[in-house]
Formats: structure tokens, C-alpha cells, sequence
């Protein structure tokens, strides 16, 4: 996709990788339309990015609300023109171990359904102009997996699936899709993490922090800014991630065998 001139929805454009992805994509001459749910936090970036000399605005919006979205959707198009692009960014690492009911529903709306119901309302439109671009973040956990927490590994692993339908389903319309899949990342979400007085939460954040190098948000930022010039499905900010999921599709049992042991092994006083 050409970006000058576009226009973007990111959410979760606070802090962290939305951050960085609202300022990269400003810098390559895209109009900006920031949504989270800390108004200040996101009218912070939007006036950092017009400060830098680019445009944006800022809203406070619950990525995972149907009305929300529109909000988002048609600030966009008010300030600057239909919306071109959106980064389905914002997340939750939700509860650790098996939850419950309502923690189920509070992470898949969040991770999950956000994506879909951001699509259902731009995708006819991109059909009917014969060009959109949808970009998910999701994370590591989509195509391997998040130790201590099954419904952040359960939502990221449906986030990709979502995104990989997308691409195939509407790829011949002219819509361009990426998907984002990073393992550690210094951001608030792995602060989070980091400060949950929970043994599968802590084993979470090992897992994450032992696996590769932590990664900044501006790092993230920039691979997936080019993705979305190039056209690239699948961002990969850790190369070993590759690796990773190779090993995994080459021999699963041995895989999951192996998993169980790295989990005893961060268990491990």
C-alpha cells in the first residue's frame, strides 16, 4: 500500500506498540486517528504526532465496541476522508490459568472480536472502492503459545486465524491484510504482567522474557510499517520466531514434550 496521504484508525494508541505505530505511520505521511481508552493518554500521541509536524486526532474508544468503532470510523472520515487503513492493535493479556466465564468474555471481545467487528464495518466499503488494508496485532502466542495464560494464547491463536481468513477471503478485492506476531516487547502490557502477584502470571512473564531478546515498541513499529508497504502477511519482528514455529509444525508432540519442560523449568525457584 502507498501510505502518503492515507488514513488510519489505530487503537490502542495510548502507549506501547500503538504508539509507535500511530507515530511511525504519521511519518510516512498517513492521517492518524488515535482511539483508546485513556482519552489523555491517546490525545497525547495524536499531539506528539502533530507537534512532529503530521496529522492526527484522538478519541477515546473501546476498541471492542460496536459503536465505538463507528465513532472512530467516522471521526476519520470527518477530519480527513474514509478510513484506508486499520491496526486492530489494542489488547489485554486477560486472566491467568483457565478463568472463568466473564474472564472468557472480557479477553476474546478485546483480542478477538474487536477485529471482527472493525472488518464488518469496513470491509464492504474496501470492496466497493477496490482497496483497504486491515492489520492485526497479535502476538507469539497466536502461532505457538502463552504459558499461564490459556485465554491469551486461546484469543491470539484466533486473532491470526481471523487475519489469515481475511487475506484469503478478500485478497482478490484489492484488501491487504498483515499480521503482527512478536514475543516480548517492552511495553505497559508486559509491565503488567510483570506486577501480577500470580504464579502463572509470573510464569507468564519468564516465559516471555526468557524466550529472545524484549523488543522496543518502536522496533515492532517499524517492521510492521514496511509489511504494510510491501504487502507482507506475516510480521515476524523476532527472526527466531521462524525457527520456532517450524519446529513446531515439524514435529508437534515433540514440540508440546518439549513446552512442558521449559514450563518446569521456569517453575523452578
Amino acid at each position: 500500500m502507498e501510505l502518503d496521504g492515507k488514513v488510519a484508525i489505530v487503537t490502542g494508541g495510548a502507549s506501547g506498540i500503538g504508539e509507535a505505530l500511530a507515530s511511525q505511520l504519521a511519518t510516512e505521511g498517513v492521517r492518524v486517528v488515535v482511539g483508546d481508552l485513556d482519552a489523555a493518554g491517546a490525545q497525547d500521541t495524536a499531539s506528539a504526532i502533530r507537534a512532529a509536524g503530521g496529522q492526527a486526532v484522538a478519541l477515546r474508544a473501546n476498541a471492542a465496541e460496536v459503536a465505538d468503532i463507528e465513532a472512530l470510523i467516522a471521526l476519520g472520515a470527518e477530519e480527513f476522508a474514509p478510513v484506508d487503513l486499520y491496526v486492530a492493535n489494542a489488547g489485554i493479556i486477560g486472566k491467568s490459568g483457565l478463568g472463568t466465564e466473564s474472564d472468557w468474555d472480557a479477553v476474546l471481545d478485546v483480542n478477538l472480536r474487536a477485529h471482527i467487528r472493525a472488518a464488518q464495518l469496513l470491509v464492504p466499503h474496501w470492496r466497493s472502492v477496490g482497496s483497504g488494508y486491515f492489520v492485526s496485532v497479535a502476538s507469539a502466542a497466536g502461532l505457538l503459545t502463552q504459558l499461564g495464560a490459556a485465554g491469551y494464547a486461546v484469543s491470539k491463536h484466533a486473532a491470526v486465524g481471523f487475519a489469515e481468513w481475511l487475506a484469503i477471503t478478500y485478497g482478490d478485492d484489492g484488501i491487504g491484510v498483515s499480521c503482527v506476531c512478536p514475543l516480548g516487547v517492552e511495553t505497559p502490557l508486559l509491565q503488567t504482567i510483570r506486577g501480577i502477584d500470580d504464579p502463572d502470571a509470573r510464569l507468564g512473564a519468564s516465559s516471555i522474557e526468557t524466550s529472545a531478546a524484549v523488543l522496543s515498541a518502536s522496533d515492532v513499529a517499524a517492521v510492521t510499517v514496511e509489511a504494510v508497504r510491501t504487502g507482507r502477511f506475516m510480521v515476524l519482528p523476532h527472526a527466531e520466531l521462524l525457527e520456532m514455529y517450524r519446529h513446531k509444525g515439524g514435529d508437534y508432540d515433540r514440540w508440546i514434550k518439549g513446552m512442558r519442560r521449559y514450563q518446569r523449568s521456569l517453575r523452578q525457584p
